[in-house]
Formats: structure tokens, sequence, C-alpha cells
């Protein structure tokens, strides 16, 4: 076993229903014809600073610009026709993966959008078709607004994170990652409804230790963790849009169960480390995935060894000055 924490229960039944390692190989086969299979890159120089060989997997360069693209095709795909109208809440990438899978499958996508959500974001999520609908910035405000706008119609909702089939979906990136490395030691990604990193863990199986990363100001996966107990959300302050949502109910139990662990990083180090990224790998990435390198060089020695690192999305205007 590669580094697992001693509190990884693999191998076990989990108390929650939740996806196989072999369903997220299924997932891999429904949507595979779709997807890009992302690059994985490498920088000596990153290396020197975090004190570990990193093995970069580039989401970022995944259709719709994000991860999501792989939980929400699974999902639609899934459904087998028999939905024409899916609905979701999102802050962005969520929402765009929706509207692009439900194209795929001949229907259409309504999201529910926080008001505070990223112009850029906003664009995509319309460029991909989708129907959009503005709502407060609390996941209370999505999910009000939500439920009103199901019961106006006929709708099939798909959940950004804590969803059997976008879990499944998900985990297709460690998955993929894991066929591309050999002996990888670590997993590392960002956290926010968990989706992304309770995949990963499923399809690590217990092979390799899961790490979370998260920003200092939405910490509530790294509080639930620790506690025992599943936290609710902090106010949305960080810059990591993406980061801002709770941890999901499955999730959290899923990443309970494989022992997994998160490391935070402040709004600082997010900002240097998407500079970094820029500089050293010339990948534009966005803060929700920048998070991840940021909690490694602001916890000295916490990554080790052979470590995958899923850069998330993106989803962002460069804001780099010329010189």
């Amino acid at each position: 076993m590669n580094g697992q924490d001693s509190g990884s229960n693999a191998g076990q039944v989990l108390p929650v229903k939740t996806p196989s390692c072999r369903e997220v190989e299924a997932a891999c086969r429904n949507i595979t014809r779709y997807l890009h299979r992302t690059p994985v890159v490498t920088s000596r120089t990153v290396n020197r600073l975090v004190g570990a060989e990193l093995f970069f997997k580039c989401e970022n360069l995944q259709k719709t610009g994000a991860f999501k693209a792989r939980g929400a095709l699974n999902a639609v795909l899934r459904c087998e026709g028999e939905h024409s109208n899916f609905i979701t809440h999102s802050s962005g990438n969520h929402g765009a993966a929706l509207a692009w899978a439900a194209g795929i499958a001949g229907s259409t996508a309504t999201v529910i959008v926080p008001k505070d959500a990223l112009p850029e974001k906003l664009e995509s999520m319309r460029r991909y078709g989708a129907r959009l609908k503005l709502c407060g910035s609390t996941l209370q405000d999505r999910e009000g607004v939500l439920e009103q706008t199901r019961c106006e119609g006929e709708f099939k909702e798909i959940p950004p994170y804590d969803h059997f089939d976008i879990v499944a979906g998900q985990g297709t990136c460690a998955w993929e990652l894991l066929g591309q490395v050999e002996n990888l030691n670590q997993l590392w990604m960002p956290v926010g409804g968990g989706g992304l990193a309770a995949g990963s863990a499923i399809a690590g199986d217990g092979r390799v230790e899961i790490v979370c990363a998260e920003p200092e100001l939405a910490r509530d996966a790294h509080d639930s963790l620790r506690s025992g107990s599943r936290l609710p959300p902090y106010p949305p302050r960080t810059m990591a849009d993406g980061l801002r949502t709770g941890l999901g109910e499955v999730n959290f139990q899923t990443l309970r169960h494989f022992g997994a662990s998160v490391a935070l990083a402040t709004e600082q180090g997010i900002s240097d480390a998407t500079l970094l990224l820029w500089s050293c790998l010339n990948m534009i990435v966005e803060p929700s995935s920048a998070v991840v390198l940021a909690a490694m060089l602001e916890n000295p020695g916490r990554a080790a060894g052979r470590v995958g690192v899923i850069l998330s999305g993106g989803n962002v205007l460069p804001q780099f000055g010329a010189g």
C-alpha cells in the first residue's frame, strides 16, 4: 500500500451507496469516446519547490475546460433518453458541463447560478446552450430556486457533486491518471462538494493516499474530516469560486472510508500558485485548481514520493501582466 493512511477502510463495505471501482471503470467506457484523454505534464522546477515528483493531470484542457464534463456526461448518458430537460445549480463549471452533455443527448439544461458567478463562467454556460436563472450566493439560495423552478416544469435534476453517476464519472479522471503514470504514492485534488475527491478515492481503491486541498476560507471538508461529522459550508469568501460549496454527505462518508486528509491553502498562496503554474507549466488554471499546489507549498513535506495532481479546470480569463 503506497502511503495510504492507517485510517483507511478500503476493502470494507461503505456505509452509504456509492459507486464501486468497477462502476468507475464502466463510466470510462461510457464516456471516453466523447472526451479528451488529457495529458500529464511535469516540471523539475515545481518538483524542487515542493520536494516531491509531481505529475499534473491537465483537466483544464478537457471538454468545457474542466473535469466536470466527465460526471455530467456520465449522468446524462445513464438516463438513456428518458429525460429531455435537465436542471442543476452551479457556479459555472458543472453548469457548462451539463449543458454540453445535454446537447450531446439532444436535451436541454437549466442552471441555477449564484448572482456573484464569474462573468466568463456565465458566458461559458450560455455558449453551451444553458438556460440560466440567477439566485443568491448561498447553497440554500441555490436549492430554493432550483426546487421552485423544478415545480414549474418536467426536469431531471443532476446535482453537481453528491450523486452516484456524477461521482463515478469524476472518478474516471483518477482512473485515467493511474493508467498513465505508474507507482503513484499520493493523489492530490481540490475539494468543494467532493465529487472529484470521492471519485478519485474510489478509483484509487486503497492503493494510493488521497490528499484533498481546500482554501482556509472554505475549510468545511478539513474540519468535517477532522471532527468526524459533516459541517456546514463557510460563507462564500474565497477566490476559489468552485470550492465555495459544502461537502456532500455521501462524499464525506466516502472520503472518511478511504482515510482521506485535507491540506489547507491561504488566498495569497492560491494566487501565487496560479502564477507559478503559468510560469513553470505554461498552464492557465483557475484558483480552484491552483489550490492544490498552494497547499503543497504551504504545508512542506505533506506531498511525498510520486504524486498525481489533478488540475481541475481552466475556465478563467488570463490576468497576467505584460512585464
